[in-house]
């Protein structure tokens, strides 16, 4: 009786992109970006190194595409968080809760891959479809606050920078997750009502009289 023969899944060019692209991951969390090679993801993979190449010319375009994806992934997080939000103090929350339970799981590969040199132009998480969410808080802070959009605009793209730099500390520090994000919903709060304090008198436009 002969053996049947095991039969080889053959997988789409898409999800053959993204088990490379975890194999990446994996690597740079484990043993750092240095780690990485064509030869050995193809390795990693059970493919050839030259496939590899055909779905990424060179390793800088794999390392872009798999920071591209983590930034994504992060950003798809803090949507679907915003989603369920009914007060600002909800909104900036969940939205924070995300970005820190992200970092908390994902950050060693966000960092590494966000400090290698060739990549520096992908380095910063909130530069990831920032427009759109700027675009977004800004017009409920201008509803919410009755804050001129074009304030709201300024003071709402300064202050994505927020739970960035709360990110860093948690993977920097030990310190709980739950005190960081605290601190940082109590900071970005805080800013909004000390703008909203202020453009009630120091920054609301003048009413000139009609001569």
């Amino acid at each position: 009786m002969t053996e049947s023969k095991k039969t080889r899944t053959r997988l789409s060019p898409e999800v053959r992109k993204n088990l490379i692209l975890d194999h990446a991951a994996e690597m740079v969390a484990i043993e750092g970006v240095s780690a990485i090679s064509m030869e050995r993801l193809g390795q990693e993979a059970g493919i050839s190194k030259s496939l590899v190449y055909a779905y990424y010319p060179s390793l800088k375009e794999l390392l872009a595409t798999l920071l591209k994806r983590e930034y994504k992934s992060l950003r798809i997080r803090q949507s679907k968080a915003a989603e369920g939000a009914e007060t600002i103090e909800q909104l900036v929350r969940q939205t924070t809760k995300a970005y820190l339970s992200y970092i908390d799981e994902r950050g060693l590969i966000l960092d590494r891959l966000a400090a290698e040199p060739s990549l520096s132009e992908h380095g910063d998480p909130t530069e990831y479809s920032r427009g759109t969410a700027v675009k977004y808080v800004a017009e409920i802070v201008h509803d919410h606050f009755g804050i001129d959009m074009g304030i709201a605009l300024i003071a709402i793209d300064i202050s994505f920078g927020m739970p960035a730099a709360a990110g860093h500390y948690l993977t920097r520090h030990d310190v709980s997750r739950q005190t960081i994000e605290d601190i940082t919903v109590a900071m970005m709060i805080g800013s909004i009502e000390g703008l909203k304090r202020n453009y009630d008198t120091a920054l609301k436009p003048l009413l000139k009289k009609q001569k």
